[in-house]
């Protein structure tokens, strides 16, 4: 399992917190992770602060856009203490672990900004809303600890530690042709007259809502996009 997690850091601006991450991926066997636009990196405070898991800073790949870092995903959770309007499905960080284990294909696990967290539109971009259980006044997580909790989550889960009810194994759309999907539907809806760009409401957010949870695989995306472009013809 652990070989298809990619952690992915979006935008930070600690090259420490950066080295922290590193290391807290290396104590439970992650390697892969994604820097999105990183402010100060490379930088000699992150090899620092990731002590002897250097290697996977070293190996960080680094990425211009969260949209560059999802690509081939067939699962993307992203990690937020708050609830957003029009927010992806909310799953806790054990319950996010058991999917994980049980549907194992290519999955990243999206961390925000230190100060702001994910933005809105970064957040529809995953499939669930991750929530670390913290006491209700106080929720707020230094980056490398939240990349720590998930990381020790995943690792039990891999141990064995999930329900023993077998789950079906789905051809789960990747992130890329959800985003392809979603902006296939958008061209569509605004040429019929029912998206009107000047006045676009919550429709594409509430349409990502409903075919994230819907939790498409390969062949539904093409069924879609078949009948958009008959449609379109």
């Amino acid at each position: 399992m652990k070989n298809n997690i990619r952690i992915v850091l979006v935008n930070p601006s600690h090259p420490g917190n950066i080295g922290a991450a590193a290391r807290a991926m290396k104590n439970m066997g992650l390697s892969r992770l994604y820097l999105v636009d990183p402010l100060k990196f490379p930088h000699p405070q992150a090899v620092y602060r990731a002590s002897r898991a250097d290697d996977i800073v070293r190996n960080a790949r680094v990425v211009g856009s969260l949209d560059d870092a999802l690509v081939g995903c067939t699962q993307v959770f992203g990690t937020s203490a708050r609830m957003r309007e029009m927010a992806a499905e909310v799953v806790d960080v054990r319950e996010m672990a058991q999917m994980i284990a049980q549907q194992p294909g290519e999955t990243a696990i999206v961390f925000g900004r230190e100060q702001h967290g994910l933005y809105n539109e970064e957040l529809r971009r995953c499939q669930y809303q991750v929530k670390i259980p913290t006491i209700s006044d106080y929720s707020s997580l230094n980056l490398g600890a939240a990349v720590q909790v998930i990381a020790y989550e995943l690792f039990v889960a891999a141990q064995g530690d999930v329900s023993q009810i077998d789950q079906p194994k789905i051809n789960l759309a990747t992130a890329d042709e959800m985003q392809g999907l979603f902006e296939h539907l958008e061209k569509i809806a605004t040429k019929i007259g029912f998206l009107n760009p000047e006045k676009p409401r919550t429709l594409m957010p509430r349409f990502r809502q409903i075919f994230n949870r819907a939790k498409l695989d390969k062949e539904d995306v093409n069924l879609i996009r078949g009948m958009l472009a008959k449609i379109d013809k």
